[in-house]
Formats: structure tokens, C-alpha cells, sequence
């Protein structure tokens, strides 16, 4: 039988993309956390996170992260068993301490709250201090969006993207994600307030490719396409997105009380044995509390429908879409195909399943 190394090393020379099912990801995924002291419960919830995430194509934030969330547990960035508390409660609104734990742990708790307070009251805002880099925003507010509610999340960040016409990095690439289904259907949008998340940069730069137009600015605040002389990535649509990368700035930190984006520390670059301190806000409504379930039902269905109905344009390759269309496409093809790894995604993954024990029929 073929083992996981070699499922995700690949066979056909150093460099080549690995696959991995998503059954296997995951179980090595929840022994590697299980491992560093997260109990099961937790462990089944950040490697489902990071494994959805793959699946959905978002590579950058998905099983690509589980070797650093290892790496902040062992050096005690992220705490494995976190006591998060209520700092305030008035019903609707939530403030919670996530107590350094990993940024996924805390984004669901928050999440279930604001589930179980916008059944009670319509609507629900929970808000988060004190947790690290919790992935992709699409896990907390599609978590809300299977529940029957409408999810709106967004995050806190380090600094990665100078203000428009500005030189110097001051906020995150600050994401902003809303999701809601109705009748199995889905509309998740999930978006960087830059034009680029800084992973691309890295990419571009280890492969000595150019950087898109418009991507970054170098240090005088002019256009790069160096991937070398990238300082700064740029808002998306100029001011526009500034403005909604500082409505994240204001919602996940000022609103909760945590650090300002420039005044967070990088992903890989914590201080060891204390939290990134980074803060996140959710927002939940019910469709009940409005129109009501059957209203929101038929406008939901008329609204991504008619959309997905419109025509191309002449040079269009590809049909009109709704947010979340590209990436239950690629879910779908993973799953029959498996979760393409990069080479040290691949390596890493290879050598916590020989730890464990796990082969590929997991």
C-alpha cells in the first residue's frame, strides 16, 4: 500500500505539489495538535478549519499554517489549553478573552456564541482580545451561514499594506468575509482589503517572478514589480480599499481593545511565551429577526440566482458568479483528487505522518 510520504511527497522528483486526501490531512492534522497538548475537541476543529480551507483552494491559509500554529504552541504564543473568559455580557454584545489561545479555537468559540445570543435576540456582535492568526474569516462566518444566520467576521492584522498614497505598512491585509445559505446553497465572500495577500509576494519572490501591476509600492511609494523591492502592498481600489482596511482595523482592534495592526507582530515573528494579542469581531443576524426565514429564503435564492444568470461578457472564459462559486468548484475536484500540497507543506505533513503512524488510508 502506498504510504502517506509518499502520497504527499510525490514520485516524480524533488519540486513536484503532493495530494493528500482531505480524511488523511486531517487525521494527521488532529494527532500533530493532540500532541502539542490541545485537547481533542479543539484538535478536531482546527485541523477541520485548515483542511476545509485547503479543500476550498485557499492554500495560503489553510494546512500550509498547521506547521506554524505547531511551531507558536511550542513556544508558547499560543496557549494549548486556554481558559477564554467573558470580559463583558450585556445580551447582544460579547467581549471575550481568548487567553493567547490559537486564533481558530477562539473565532469558534465566538462564533457559537454569536450563534446561540442572534437566536435569542435577532442579532449578536462578539468580539475577541487577546488570540492569534485564526486562518481564513470564511470558517467563522460559513460556520454562522450553516447555521441558518447571517456571518459577518473580520480581523485584526500586522501591518502589511501602506495607506493610499502613503509609504510606510500600516495596516493588515485586514479581511472581511459575509456568508449565508439558504436550501444548500451558498453565497461566502471572504476578501482582503489589499490587493494581494503578502504570501503571493513570497511566492513571486522565491520563483524570481515579477509581481502583478499594482500589487506593491517600494519604499518611496512607488509602483514594484521587483518582487525584490516590494515594502508595501496596496489597497485595493486605492482609497476604497484603505477606508475598508481601517473599518477592519476598527471593528477587530479598536473595538475590542487590542493592538492596533502596526503595532502587531508577523506570523513566524512573536516574541516566544506570549500572545500576538490580535483581536477579531463577529457579527450575526437571524433571517427570522427580519423578513423572516421564508422572505429571506426567496430573496436569497432570486438574488445569487439572477446573478449566476446574467450574461457573459464577449471575452468572458468563464460564467457570472457569486462569492464562494469558485471555491466549492475547487472543493469538489479536491475531494475527488486530493489537497495539492507545496513542497515543504508536502515534507512537513510526510514527517508528522510517519510520527504518528498514520498511512494513507487514514
Amino acid at each position: 500500500m502506498t504510504s502517506v510520504h509518499d502520497r504527499v511527497s510525490g514520485t516524480s522528483g524533488a519540486g513536484q505539489d503532493g495530494r493528500l486526501t482531505a480524511t488523511t490531512a486531517t487525521a494527521v492534522a488532529v494527532a500533530a495538535l493532540r500532541e502539542a497538548g490541545v485537547p481533542d475537541g479543539d484538535a478536531r476543529d482546527v485541523a477541520a478549519a485548515l483542511t476545509d480551507t485547503s479543500l476550498r483552494g485557499i492554500d495560503t491559509h489553510g494546512l500550509r499554517l498547521l506547521p506554524q500554529y505547531l511551531t507558536e504552541l511550542e513556544q508558547r504564543i499560543a496557549v494549548a489549553r486556554p481558559d477564554i473568559t467573558v470580559v463583558r455580557d450585556t445580551g447582544a454584545a460579547v467581549m471575550l478573552d481568548a487567553d493567547g489561545a490559537l486564533g481558530v479555537v477562539a473565532g469558534l468559540a465566538a462564533a457559537r456564541i454569536a450563534a446561540e445570543r442572534a437566536r435569542r435576540h435577532g442579532v449578536a456582535a462578539v468580539g475577541v482580545r487577546n488570540s492569534n492568526h485564526f486562518g481564513a474569516a470564511s470558517v467563522y462566518s460559513r460556520h454562522l451561514a450553516a447555521e441558518g444566520l447571517v456571518g459577518i467576521v473580520t480581523t485584526s492584522a500586522a501591518s502589511r499594506v501602506a495607506p493610499f498614497s502613503g509609504t510606510r505598512p500600516l495596516y493588515g491585509t485586514n479581511p472581511l468575509s459575509f456568508a449565508a445559505a439558504c436550501d444548500g446553497d451558498e453565497f461566502a465572500l471572504d476578501m482582503a482589503t489589499s490587493q494581494v495577500c503578502f504570501g503571493e509576494i513570497k511566492e513571486r519572490r522565491k520563483h524570481g517572478e515579477p509581481l502583478d501591476p499594482g500589487w506593491a509600492t517600494d519604499a518611496a511609494g512607488r509602483p514594484a514589480t521587483d518582487p525584490g523591492e516590494a515594502h508595501a502592498l496596496s489597497p485595493l481600489g486605492g482609497y476604497k480599499g484603505q477606508g475598508l482596511a481601517m473599518v477592519a482595523t476598527l471593528l477587530g482592534a479598536v473595538l475590542t481593545g487590542s493592538p492596533a495592526d502596526w503595532h502587531l507582530e508577523h506570523i513566524g515573528e512573536a516574541e516566544p511565551g506570549r500572545s500576538r494579542g490580535i483581536g477579531h469581531f463577529l457579527i450575526c443576524l437571524d433571517p427570522a429577526a427580519f423578513a423572516g426565514g421564508e422572505s429571506f429564503a426567496a430573496g436569497f435564492a432570486d438574488l445569487v440566482d439572477t446573478t449566476r444568470q446574467a450574461e457573459p461578457g464577449a471575452e468572458a472564459t468563464l460564467p457570472v458568479q457569486v462569492p464562494g462559486d469558485p471555491q466549492q468548484r475547487t472543493a469538489r475536484e479536491r475531494a475527488v483528487h486530493g489537497i495539492p500540497l507545496d513542497p515543504h507543506t508536502a515534507r512537513a505533513f510526510a514527517e508528522l505522518a510517519a510520527r504518528h503512524g498514520i498511512g494513507a488510508g487514514a
